[in-house]
This record gives C-alpha cells, structure tokens and sequence, in this order.
C-alpha cells in the first residue's frame, strides 16, 4: 500500500473534519422497525385471504406478495414510498415491496420518453435481472430437488 503525501493526508484531516457522523444505530432501528411494519402489514394481507377466500396458509403467499406490490406501487407513485425510503433506507427496500418500488420508479423517472421505449423499455431495468436470476434459481433448485427425489436422497 503506498504511503499517503502530506498534501493527501491534510486533504484527509480536511474531509474528516467535515464530513458528517451518519447514526448507525439509530439507522438500523428505523429499518428495522419499518421493515417489521411492512411485513405485519403482509401478514395481515395473508391473514384476509385466507379468512374471506379459499386461500390456505400455502396457497395465500401469491395474492399476498402481488397485493403488497401494488400497494408499494401505488404509494410510489403518490411520492408516499419514496419519503418512507428516505426514512428506513434498507427497512423499505428489502422486503417485497422494494421491488414494487424499483419497477414503477423507473417507469415514472422515464415516462417523458414515451409508453414503449421510455416506460416499458426502463421498467424492468433494474427489475428484470432480479426475475431473471429468480427464474434461474427457482429453475436450477427444482432441478436438483428433482434429481434428489428421483434418486431417493430426499423422500
């Protein structure tokens, strides 16, 4: 590692002394309790489905996770989303409904550029490599379960 000059280390001393303390802590506790809020709220969505439809604790995961989305979408394009983001950082986009978010935030941000190549063409920019690496895993992963029941590791 090479030695820092004395012009490198006083523009060091310089940027410390300006730079601001960020409240780890105090930051960890706000993602955590948002994040905790939006997942009760994703309980609670599951809960619904199960009591007033034919959904069972299997069955009621799809509908929860596709109406969680919506709403994140709809808050996103209301500008509701984007202050909770500010708030929780990771709190908010970590759960399901961060990726809600980054579909409709692209689409909003290049709308200007048209429906097709603006909206349809940027929405799933960032969210297309999070569908194309979960098809491949869930692909490859029912693969090997396969293999594992076929040949009688697994029952």
């Amino acid at each position: 590692m090479k030695k820092k000059t004395e012009k490198q280390q006083a523009y060091q001393k310089l940027v410390d002394a300006h730079d601001k303390k960020r409240p780890v802590l105090i930051n960890c506790l706000k993602a955590f309790w948002v994040g905790g809020v939006i997942c009760m709220i994703g309980q609670a969505v599951t809960i619904f489905f199960i009591t007033y439809f034919p959904f069972t604790e299997q069955t009621a995961g799809n509908p929860s996770v596709s109406v969680m989305i919506f709403f994140a979408m709809l808050l996103t394009g209301f500008g509701v989303y984007d202050r909770l983001g500010q708030y929780a950082g990771a709190g908010s986009a970590v759960p399901v409904t961060g990726f809600g978010n980054a579909v409709i935030s692209a689409a909003i941000e290049h709308r200007t550029e048209g429906l097709v190549l603006g909206v349809g063409g940027n929405m799933f920019k960032l969210a297309g490599s999070v569908i194309v690496f979960g098809v491949a895993a869930a692909f490859f992963l029912g693969l090997i379960k396969t293999l594992l029941i076929h040949f009688g590791v697994i029952g």
